[in-house]
């Protein structure tokens, strides 16, 4: 019972947010700051989604772009990059995996924030700051990614089938790509939505990289919607909306994949 009641004030700590964007976002500029923000005082939502995408030319939709580019492309990147080397780190014998490991965990404790400025002067002298690479190329690399690959692959791949798969004449990539990735599929669906989560709600990378307005993800675009607020109060309301348009593919990931990431985690429990 105690366990319930403590289950049931995450779940309304966590979901109450969540609440308030999708009340808000119904109703009019008006009732905004004046009604009871857990509540609706009219159902107007498809006329806020047609201001919403009509603003600054339609600026809005490319955002929600820019960030499925990032986040789609990025975690999928990271996703393929990481299963190797979790794969070659569980599999493969060779001198100083220890240590190499001991890194990867390492760099799992280091906060991105940490290492942007970093990158920007990397970036910067390379000539790809204010490009889709500035965000993308540092997104692909995922040392939380790595080490659950390990950790799926040591317990989801046999080392009988692997050996098996030698002795039949089969090379080592398409043992991997035909067999080792097949066996970790449920680990790697909890690797990509981790790494789409992360990447989607990423804030300090796309502030240091990028000036231009057609290259912002929707979390900096609704950030800098946001300093325009106190000028025009009309695009506070926007702002609402727009953050709860935008936690839509993110909910749409989660349900898709559930069935995969549940596995996943059960999976790197039992290890």
């Amino acid at each position: 019972m105690i366990v319930c009641v403590i289950l049931a004030v995450f779940a309304g700590y966590f979901l109450l947010p969540l609440w308030w964007l999708g009340v808000t976002a119904t109703k009019r500029q008006g009732d905004f700051a004046t009604t009871n923000g857990f509540w609706f005082s009219g159902f107007h939502l498809v006329e806020n989604l047609r201001a919403l995408f009509g603003y600054g030319d339609g600026i809005f939709a490319r955002w929600l772009l820019n960030s499925a580019i990032y986040a789609g492309v990025g975690a999928l990147a990271a996703t393929v990059l990481s299963s190797m080397t979790g794969y070659y780190l569980a599999k493969f014998s060779f001198r100083g995996r220890s240590f190499l490991f001991s890194i990867v965990l390492g760099s799992v404790m280091v906060p991105s924030t940490v290492l942007a400025l970093p990158l920007f002067l990397v970036f910067s002298k390379a000539h790809l700051v204010d490009t889709y690479w500035a965000v993308l190329l540092p997104s692909i690399v995922s040392p939380f990614g790595v080490y659950l690959s390990r950790i799926f692959a040591d317990s989801s791949v046999p080392t009988e089938i692997i050996e098996a798969a030698r002795v039949d004449g089969a090379g080592e990539f398409r043992i991997f790509t035909t067999i080792a990735q097949r066996l970790m599929l449920p680990g790697l669906a909890t690797v990509y939505l981790f790494g789409f989560v992360a990447i989607w709600n990423s804030f300090f990378l796309p502030l240091l990289m990028l000036q231009s307005q057609d290259l912002y993800p929707a979390t900096f675009g609704l950030y800098a919607w946001k300093g325009q607020a106190q000028m025009d109060p009309h695009v506070q309301l926007l702002v609402v909306i727009g953050s709860f348009v935008a936690t839509a593919p993110l909910m749409a990931a989660f349900l898709a994949l559930q069935r995969y990431w549940r596995a996943g985690l059960t999976l790197g429990a039992l290890d």
